[in-house]
């Protein structure tokens, strides 16, 4: 039977696995090999895709993928499968042909820098890696609890005991292969930085898929410290592990860490320095046996390799071997520049072939199949399991927030509580600071006697830069919702909720996590997209990113909802984000239809148990986003307004220096200046916007979001200042510039009019392509007027 026809609840037995390629090879890695035990758990509100738990480990497959895996009930199971060795002996090693594992290491301890080690960070998806690196660092990366948001390396280091000891924290991942491209990244990182020492960061409570990672380490001959991290929930499951006998099998040491209560960290960093200066006697290099077949493969083309003297030295020759056997084409491509290429290539495609034939099944499946093996009989030998279940409340939570009847209303429910609290609680703090801008502003006017200088100071600075500072609270709030949702583990729940959507628009269920990062900041969005798989899908996400409201555009939002729909602003802020979720989804399938072809990728996607948020954790992430924020007010944002302050206020009135009826023109302030450079910009391009109902303030308020959208505000603040007590809101409501249809024609096309220059140039980079970039700034600029003008029309019919 299929695994996709397995009812939830009940349990089978993998027998077989169908598809090829990348499918396999990722299923394989997330824990779905032959004879592992599987259970249908949940299905989605749209019943596609499932929730299956497969080695300690929640993971969502669609049903089509699903049906490419082969099950049979446990007792069937027994009768099918055959017996096999399950701890793997140990191969012997080239360099001194010990059968049981050696002390050699392939590459001798560093000796070019005294008393700098460089640290590399890697490990599955949650295993709680970034964790360790910002209890070891001291830095601040966001955690957020799913796949994929260390997309990049994160530096940081730390002095320890004289030593300087620099961590690079790579991307989450689930082996060393080539299958996708933080997989590629954290293989090239080993490669050519070569790192002094590896800190391998692996779930204490779930080792037997965690230490696949371990193996491919193994593999490559790296001096490898294990955390096992998380340790306390291995205790609390009731579990126990003979871990420095497991380390010794492995010939890895391994020490039990708890990152977010920095425990154990002490003995780790320890450790690296006994690995960097050659002390640590668990260390030794062991070769994992791949079975006689493979093996008989194996050893000649190894033989073969060893012979040459233009191999790469990063890695072992048996490394090189065994990925020439895989036939795969990042190691073939280091390799290529080898005067005997040619030689191995043919004689790995002939072998592949041998080992197809002997063995039924693809050589990437053998090997993972061996190293299941390994890892099964080391365990058997040092682990004990518990008998608490920790998983009990995770599958409580998902039953009500994945529930068809609960799933989506729940999610829409959470969207409004959050649009709600912007807003509502949002506004109080608001009013103070806009309340000191105001104090502040009256303070230096009196102080000062009127003039360019204090009209610089008091309707420029003051008052541009004011009119953005107001909406900080707003963006605290929003971020705090963001934090928690990625932090709790909802965030990869509502991709499961939502794939079957995102399949039908022709994406991956992994694309909605991009797009719910994109309300934050549209730039980590579009860097977040590396995590998916297929290139069209990606590329497709990173097109439609921007569409989603960033956070930089939520101060414009508030302002004008506040101004034209004081009664039912909340609703006017969802029914926005809405909006660019359906152009982004309508953008999608145009995407898919006229330029790229239909690309299946399997939905292969861990879900992580539910954590509680630490207070800690989240009023980091609030903190650094308001950094950020106050770090672009007192940069570009203050230095935009001052810009945009000189063109509005000169040339000034010819009778600027001129009394009448005691009134100086000095009362002319910056944005009642008809006749300025910026009135004279704003009217040249203002009959593109005038189909929108909008004049030529508007369109310099949207030109000046182009560095950065929070401009739009400053720039208003500017154009709109006066000499009276009324704040933003009541002066563009009382200057009838704007009614209530050219208000939402402009909030419209604010929220979709192409993205700040800095996601732009994320755009470029993640595509490698300015076309993409060129073809998204007039892309959304057009579909942005497009819908600006039908709002602003059926505004005037209605």
């Amino acid at each position: 039977m299929k695994l996709s026809e397995l009812k939830n609840g009940e349990t089978a037995v993998i027998v077989r696995l169908s598809g090829h390629g990348g499918f396999r090879k990722r299923i394989m890695e997330m824990g779905f090999i032959r004879g592992e035990k599987v259970k249908s758990v949940l299905d989605s509100p749209m019943h596609d895709p499932v929730k299956y738990h497969v080695m300690g480990y929640d993971v969502s497959l669609r049903r089509n993928e699903a049906a490419m895996i082969e099950v049979l009930p446990e007792e069937e199971a027994k009768k099918e499968l055959t017996p096999v060795n399950s701890f793997a002996c140990h191969s012997a090693c080239e360099n001194c042909n010990s059968s049981l594992g050696c002390n050699c290491i392939y590459r001798p301890a560093s000796t070019k820098r005294k008393n700098v080690i460089d640290v590399a960070l890697v490990g599955n998806p949650n295993s709680g890696k970034t964790s360790l690196f910002n209890a070891l660092s001291g830095s601040s990366e966001h955690v957020g609890n799913y796949s994929g948001v260390t997309v990049d390396a994160k530096n940081g280091s730390l002095s320890y005991k004289g030593y300087r000891i620099n961590i690079t924290d790579l991307p989450g991942t689930y082996s060393i292969s080539a299958y996708s491209p933080e997989e590629r990244y954290v293989r090239r990182h080993l490669f050519e930085q070569q790192p002094d020492v590896i800190i391998n960061a692996v779930v204490a409570s779930n080792l037997e898929r965690n230490l696949y990672l371990t193996t491919e380490l193994i593999d490559m001959n790296l001096r490898t410290v294990v955390a096992l991290n998380m340790f306390d929930e291995l205790e609390a499951s009731g579990a126990t592990i003979d871990y420095g006998h497991l380390g010794g099998m492995m010939g890895i040491p391994m020490i039990p860490t708890v990152a977010k209560a920095s425990k154990g960290l002490d003995k780790l960093l320890d450790t690296v320095i006994e690995l960097f200066e050659g002390e640590n006697k668990t260390i030794r290099h062991i070769h994992i046996n791949y079975g006689s077949v493979m093996e008989s493969e194996l050893a000649p083309l190894s033989q073969m390799l060893h012979r040459a003297d233009d191999l790469p030295q990063q890695f072992p020759v048996r490394y090189w071997a065994l990925k020439l056997l895989e036939q795969d084409k990042e190691a073939q491509s280091s390799l290529a520049s080898c005067k005997d290429f040619t030689l191995w290539q043919t004689y790995s495609q002939t072998a592949h072939k041998k080992i197809h034939t002997r063995l039924g099944v693809d050589v990437e499946t053998a090997i993972g199949d061996a190293k299941y093996g390994f890892i099964n009989g080391a365990l058997q030998e040092t682990f004990t399991p518990g008998n608490k279940d920790t998983q009990r409340q995770t599958r409580r939570i998902d039953r009500l927030v994945a529930n068809k009847w609960l799933g989506f209303p729940l999610f829409l429910a959470l969207m409004w509580l959050m649009f709600t609290a912007v807003f509502r609680l949002g506004a109080y703090p608001q009013e103070w600071i806009e309340n000191l801008f105001g104090w502040l502003g009256e303070a230096v006017s009196s102080a000062m006697p009127q003039g360019a200088l204090q009209d610089l100071l008091v309707n420029g600075i003051i008052g541009g830069v004011g009119s953005v500072a107001v909406f900080l609270p707003q963006i605290l709030i929003l971020y705090l919702f963001i934090s928690l949702m990625e932090d709790s583990g909802y965030m990869a729940r509502a991709a499961f909720i939502m794939d079957r959507i995102m399949h039908r628009m022709g994406l991956h269920g992994k694309s909605f996590i991009p797009m719910i990062m994109g309300f934050g900041c549209n730039v980590p969005a579009v860097m977040a997209t590396r995590t998916i798989e297929s290139r069209s899908s990606r590329l497709i996400t990173i097109l439609i990113t921007p569409f989603m409201s960033c956070s930089a555009r939520l101060p414009v939002m508030i302002l004008f909802a506040g101004a034209f729909f004081p009664k039912c602003a909340p609703t006017v802020l969802i029914l926005l984000y809405v909006l660019g979720v359906l152009v982004a989804a309508l953008t999608a399938r145009l995407l898919r239809k006229v330029k790229f072809k239909a690309d299946e990728t399997p939905f292969v996607m861990e879900l992580p148990p539910y954590r509680m948020p630490t207070l800690t954790a989240t009023l980091r992430h609030m903190w650094e986003k308001c950094e950020q924020y106050l770090r672009k007010i007192g940069t570009v944002i203050l230095a935009s307004t001052v810009i945009i302050w000189f063109l509005s206020y000169y040339p000034r009135p010819a009778a600027d220096t001129a009394s009448t009826d005691n009134v100086t023109t000095t009362e002319i302030v910056a944005g009642n200046n008809d006749g300025s450079y910026m009135s004279m910009i704003g009217k040249a391009i203002a009959p593109v916007m005038h189909p929108l109902g909008l004049n030529w303030r508007a369109t310099i308020g949207i030109i000046t979001s182009i560095p950065a959208k929070e401009l739009v505000v400053s720039t208003l603040g500017v154009l709109y200042s006066s000499d009276s007590e009324e704040n933003l809101q009541e002066s563009i409501a009382a200057s009838g510039d704007f009614t209530p249809r050219s208000a939402a024609a402009f909030l419209v096309f604010i929220l979709l009019f192409f993205p700040c220059i800095a996601t732009v140039a994320a755009i470029a980079e993640e595509t490698h392509s300015r076309k993409w970039a060129l073809f998204s700034v007039v892309y959304n600029t057009a579909v942005a007027w497009i819908a600006g003008y039908l709002v602003y029309t059926i505004g005037g019919l209605l």
